[in-house]
């Protein structure tokens, strides 16, 4: 399971706070439909930006949980979630989650399966902890298909390959429907939610995350730093030229128990 440290976890609560993650946010809300007085759980809750807005649909009768590995992600979430008595934080994992059978109506995981190390458990905690007829939201990167204009694709391919290098799910969304359909999931959902920066932004979500690609990419010693140091400034290049351009998809898998 990766740990993000305090960084990590304030870049994170930045490029998710760029228009296309709030959009994906919303989107996620309109399909857990929640309603006053329910009980949700967030299983990876990070900074707890989608936590605040479920704890404000489910009201102060309601009740919020927010799980997440990261302690430092938890102190984002804290902070932000300080004056809703209805938010309840945890630290742990989501291979064991520390809830009773069938005691929560709503359930929702944004880009955290694709870290964890027993999938498959992960998902029966999810539809034990869930009642029936409750719902689910999960949301997975599919970062095969991710496109960005650069002056060396082959050094850009790399670099993006490096995240299936780093990560113990990649690719997930292709595997995730059937997944969920064996553990007795129904009404299976699937939409695709794209990211797309089609001009650059300083406040878009791939210009807060491609230093963090050239960073994983160093670090996996798949790329040089010379390499790192020509493919960033060749991004700034294209910039200039007002010819930046990037986009990946992401998948919302929604289902009830």
């Amino acid at each position: 399971m990766e740990k993000y440290d305090k960084k990590a976890a304030a870049l994170v609560d930045r490029s998710y706070q760029t228009p296309e993650i709030v959009n994906q946010r919303l989107r996620t809300l309109k399909a857990l439909a929640l309603t006053r007085g329910e009980r949700v759980l967030d299983a990876g809750c990070g900074t707890g930006l989608l936590l605040e807005q479920e704890a404000l649909a489910v009201g102060a009768g309601g009740r919020a949980e927010g799980i997440d590995y990261s302690e430092d992600m938890l102190e984002h979430a804290a902070d932000r979630c300080a004056d809703m008595p209805q938010v309840h934080l945890q630290q742990g994992s989501v291979e064991a989650l520390p809830f009773e059978d069938a005691s929560c109506d709503a359930l929702s995981c944004t880009q955290t399966l694709l870290y964890v190390d027993k999938l498959d458990q992960a998902l029966r905690e999810f539809y034990r902890v869930l009642k029936p007829g409750g719902r689910i939201a999960v949301l997975e990167t599919d970062w095969s298909g991710a496109i960005l204009n650069s002056a060396d694709q082959a050094l850009t391919r790399r670099i993006f390959d490096a995240w299936d290098v780093a990560l113990v799910n990649p690719n997930l969304p292709k595997r995730l429907r059937p997944l969920l359909k064996a553990l007795g999931f129904a009404a299976l959902r699937v939409e695709a939610i794209p990211i797309l920066n089609a001009s650059y932004s300083e406040n878009s979500f791939s210009a807060n995350m491609l230093e963090s690609y050239a960073r994983v990419a160093r670090r996996r010693g798949l790329i040089s730093q010379d390499e790192s140091d020509q493919w960033l400034a060749g991004i700034d290049k294209l910039v200039e030229q007002d010819a930046y351009f990037f986009c990946v998809n992401r998948f919302l898998f929604t289902a009830i128990k």
